[in-house]
């Protein structure tokens, strides 16, 4: 090989490793595309159905939801491990309120409002008073988890979902919640992109001190950050509702770790910095793809967790790869 050639080659090489620095979500987005093919090699009958295709749409709609949140939080740097517990909790809120009579909106709007309040405290104890997010969050996933069994009575609330169990499955075939969480997306992604708040909210997570040198309040932007996602927490709450039609006080345990995951799959490092919509939702895409997969092969469940935890660890490998090569 001529040295023309090997220089040719280098920078080729270059220019694919700035591509993916520069859009990250391109490695998730290779993986779906191979997980799908191959489950779909492996069970055609089954898995390339269009009920299968629309059941796995409607699977990512909570992650989907609740990992927008969460992308906010870890480009700031921090992480929230109370999100099932926020869901579970906006359950119970929209189970009691139907019961005692509500309308079907203005149940949703206070489950979705609740969600919002708690990011908004947790947002006040790690912006205003510094604390730890991984230690603020970790109390308040237990303590709400408790108020969620205190308002329910340890046990579920039945109640008549009045409309609310068509957000995700209507006689179409789709709901409108897709539609709905897709224009988040939308709109997330456009505020962190486009607008001021959201270069403050990569600024803070790039380099805090250098942030507030340039005149940036980081309490200020994490209270935001904080109390947006306690809202799309709140929203991802609403979608669970649908799926299930009571409110269930011990749902979504777990939820954290799988919309933690689809975050950092989707290319977002934990200590800040970087991260898209785009990547997140294709992190929840493929988790949920592997799962439905496996249910198709007949993998039993210890199996798919297995699985899913060797991704989350080969994700964060990656990263680390990936920034070790910059």
């Amino acid at each position: 090989m001529t040295s023309a050639q090997g220089a040719g080659r280098r920078g080729v090489s270059q220019r694919v490793r700035g591509v993916l620095a520069e859009r990250p979500w391109i490695g998730p987005l290779a993986a779906l595309v191979v997980v799908f093919v191959l489950f779909g090699l492996a069970t055609p009958e089954t898995f390339l159905r269009t009920q299968n295709l629309l059941t796995m749409a409607r699977q990512t709609v909570v992650v989907g939801v609740c990992a927008l949140g969460m992308t906010m939080i870890i480009v700031t740097g921090g992480i929230d491990l109370s999100v099932g517990s926020v869901v579970a909790l906006t359950t119970v809120i929209i189970a009691a309120r139907l019961r005692d009579g509500a309308g079907p909106v203005s149940a949703a709007v206070t489950g979705v409002a609740v969600g919002g309040a708690v990011g908004a405290a947790v947002g006040v104890l790690v912006g205003r008073f510094r604390m730890m997010p991984f230690v603020v969050t970790l109390g308040t996933m237990s303590a709400l988890r408790g108020v969620a069994k205190g308002i329910a009575k340890e046990q579920k609330i039945d109640c008549d979902p009045r409309g609310l169990d068509t957000l995700l499955v209507s006689a179409q075939g789709m709901g409108p919640g897709l539609f709905v969480a897709l224009g988040l997306a939308v709109l997330v992604a456009l505020t962190l992109t486009y607008t001021r708040f959201g270069r403050h909210v990569f600024a803070v997570g790039s380099n805090e001190a250098a942030a507030r040198l340039a005149g940036i309040d980081p309490s200020h932007v994490k209270l935001l950050v904080y109390t947006l996602a306690g809202l799309a927490f709140g929203v991802g709450g609403v979608m669970e509702f649908s799926t299930l039609t009571v409110g269930d006080p011990t749902d979504s345990i777990g939820l954290e770790l799988d919309v933690i995951a689809a975050v950092v799959i989707g290319g977002a490092p934990l200590a800040g910095g970087e991260g898209s919509v785009v990547g997140s939702i294709l992190g929840a895409l493929l988790m949920t793809v592997i799962k439905t997969g496996a249910v198709h092969l007949g993998l039993p469940t210890w199996v798919q967790e297995i699985v899913t935890g060797g991704i989350i660890v080969v994700a964060v490998a990656l990263d680390r790869a990936r920034y070790a090569r910059r």
